[in-house]
């Protein structure tokens, strides 16, 4: 992996042609989103540079690179473009199939499409309980209203009777899910993997895997990070002061 701490803003250069054999990854290094992508890279040894972007001062030539202006996206050395994180994963698990993450069985392929539609019901109750902390309203309800769908993945664990959402060994639903549970410390979450254990187990056993750990951003980082964005100091020297705080990678 190659790629520059830096994030690109608006009046920045674009940056020059793909290299042959390599797949180019705009990025945001604290987007749950982007983070998908890197694991799927990651898990899967894709030869690959990374280019961050700036998502709050965005540079003009962005959307050509992501029409809708977000990360990730991705881009070949023959210059297509693919973007939105579950078409960017699947589309690099199927080009590159060493290592494949995504199950051969139409029905199990088909399951861990249904319960990743479930998971986004629990990302969005997730975001109403940062809400709450953020605007220093009482969370009660809304923490309520989230582990009532946040419970589901423990029913997904009992019934499938497995280490992983996918089966015996990590897969793509997997990496699909655990961005969110990285940030589990900026939505007051932690408390509620105490509460699911076959979900604390996958927890712990994520922790541990080679792909999250070359992705991982250390807890209070995020927290750092989170509290700059939404007082609305987010520059790129932020992003880039924080980044040099915990990783040690290029980016």
């Amino acid at each position: 992996m190659t790629g520059s701490q830096r994030s690109l803003a608006k009046g920045s250069a674009a940056p020059g042609p793909v290299p042959e054999g390599v797949i180019r990854l705009y990025s945001m290094r604290f987007c749950p989103f982007a983070q998908r992508a890197r694991l799927v890279l990651a898990a899967k040894g894709i030869k690959h540079e990374i280019v961050n972007i700036n998502l709050k001062n965005k540079p003009d030539w962005f959307f050509e690179k992501s029409p809708l202006g977000l990360v990730p996206s991705i881009e070949t050395s023959d210059g297509k473009i693919i973007y939105e994180s579950p078409i960017v994963c699947d589309y690099l698990d199927e080009v590159f199939p060493k290592n494949k993450l995504t199950p051969a069985d139409p029905y199990e392929k088909a399951q861990q499409k249904i319960l990743l539609e479930k998971f986004s019901v629990v990302t969005a109750a997730l975001y109403k309980v940062m809400h709450a902390k953020k605007e220093n309203t009482d969370a009660t309800e809304v923490k309520a209203q989230f582990f009532e769908k946040y419970q589901k993945l423990e029913e997904a664990l009992t019934k499938r009777n497995s280490p992983y959402f996918g089966g015996e060994s990590v897969s793509m639903i997997d990496y699909m899910i655990w961005p969110w549970f990285e940030r589990f410390t900026l939505f007051d979450a932690l408390e509620f993997l105490e509460k699911t254990p076959l979900v604390n187990a996958w927890y712990e056993r994520m922790l541990q895997d080679p792909a999250v750990k070359e992705t991982f951003t250390e807890p209070e980082v995020l927290v750092g990070f989170a509290k700059l964005y939404f007082e609305d100091k987010h520059r790129c020297g932020v992003i880039t002061a924080l980044t040099k705080v915990t990783d040690r990678r290029a980016i």
